[in-house]
């Protein structure tokens, strides 16, 4: 079997890009882009997509979505294609064109870091039917930094909502200072990079300071889009890292995987305990720990800001979104088998990847929401 594969996506220029709402048509890289985590075989592919591909010709299926999912489907679905001779093109667009691609039916599933709201599953509904959420993974949404000389850098929710409010503009600010009294803070203004495009990660972040900040909350609140009150925008995680990598001073929210693949410090945030938690596989499995015993069975569950010492706050589930019934009868049998091997065996990749597991709780789960798919309007 072939494996194709890009290792980048697109990212946006400073102050170039107006919030695109998911659109996927290609931009033009920086010089210096940061890199999408790789999977251990890959090959050239158009840039924001990853197929796992069959020489034996079987099914082929389409996906779009969420950008912090993108290496970890990588590996899975050219894993699932190797084993079921199927064919899967996944395109990195943000959960946002993903919904909306969903709703258009241009794609055979999404994906979304966000839950999708309800004028969302109604324009889904009057498209083709019920939408069925299944988790599929934990997002950690890390936040990174440029700042040289600077290491292990503590920030709390009502700092990091000022930050992105504005009203904190150097790196030597005395609410930062005083949450890290050790380190030596320069003057330099602070960068502030947010995504411009319908993001999952962007529903986890804003929820989070929507949750610690009763002014963040008022002001700005949490959606896949908000009107961010400053900063500089750009396409997907693999963009905003990027943009924090080159600008110095610079901050961000991108999914942990970009922060390990580029090498990016992330900075340690207090959670609901008071500890300095850092963005990690442990401390995202934490956070999904304290969910699952309380799952709602649509699989519909927001995280953040959870309980626990070692739970780092700012996390989420991402999801598979499906129609609940499947109407072509070769397909549908092909996304059940897929979609069964990304919450079970898909999940033997994940630590590997910098992504935490989903709990046996979230799988079994998982198992009742993909059984309860129909095919071409019949029980599988």
């Amino acid at each position: 079997m072939r494996v194709q594969h890009a290792l980048l996506t697109s990212l946006v220029l400073s102050g170039l890009l107006a919030a695109c709402g998911g659109s996927s048509a290609p931009v033009t890289a920086p010089s210096s882009p940061a890199a999408a985590p790789a999977s251990s075989a890959a090959a050239a592919k158009p840039a924001g997509s990853t197929a796992a591909s069959s020489s034996g010709g079987g099914v082929k299926l389409t996906g779009a979505g969420s950008t912090a999912d993108f290496p970890l489907f990588t590996k899975i679905f050219d894993a699932w294609g190797k084993q079921a001779g199927g064919e899967v093109n996944y395109q990195s667009v943000g959960s946002g064109a993903g919904i909306e691609q969903l709703t258009k039916k241009t794609v055979d599933f999404g994906a979304s870091d966000a839950i999708m709201t309800a004028d969302q599953e109604k324009a889904a509904q009057a498209a083709g039917g019920e939408v069925v959420h299944i988790p599929v993974t934990i997002v950690a949404a890390s936040v990174g930094y440029n700042v040289p000389g600077v290491d292990n850098l503590v920030l709390d929710g009502e700092t990091i909502a000022g930050i992105y409010l504005g009203t904190i503009k150097a790196w030597n600010d005395p609410k930062i200072a005083a949450l890290n009294p050790n380190a030596k803070l320069p003057s330099t203004p602070i960068a502030v990079v947010e995504r411009s495009d319908g993001s999952g990660t962007s529903y986890i972040f804003t929820n989070y300071l929507s949750s610690v900040s009763p002014e963040w909350k008022s002001k700005v609140g949490a959606d896949t889009s908000v009107k961010w009150p400053v900063g500089i925008g750009a396409k997907g995680s693999e963009g905003v890292a990027g943009q924090v990598k080159q600008v110095p001073g610079g901050i961000g929210y991108f999914e942990y995987a970009y922060a390990k693949q580029n090498a990016i410090p992330t900075a340690l945030v207090k959670n609901a305990a008071g500890k300095a938690v850092a963005p990690s596989v442990t401390s995202s499995t934490a956070a999904a720990a304290g969910a699952a015993a309380n799952m709602p069975k649509d699989g519909k569950a927001l995280i953040v800001n959870g309980p626990g010492d070692g739970t780092y706050p700012i996390t989420g589930f991402s999801w598979i979104l499906t129609y609940k019934d499947l109407p072509d009868a070769t397909k549908g049998k092909a996304l059940v088998d897929l979609f069964t091997y990304t919450t079970t065996k898909g999940q033997s990749f994940a630590e590997d990847l910098v992504y935490a597991p989903l709990p046996q709780q979230v799988q079994d789960l998982d198992g009742q929401l993909i059984k309860s798919l129909t095919i071409a309007g019949k029980p599988q």
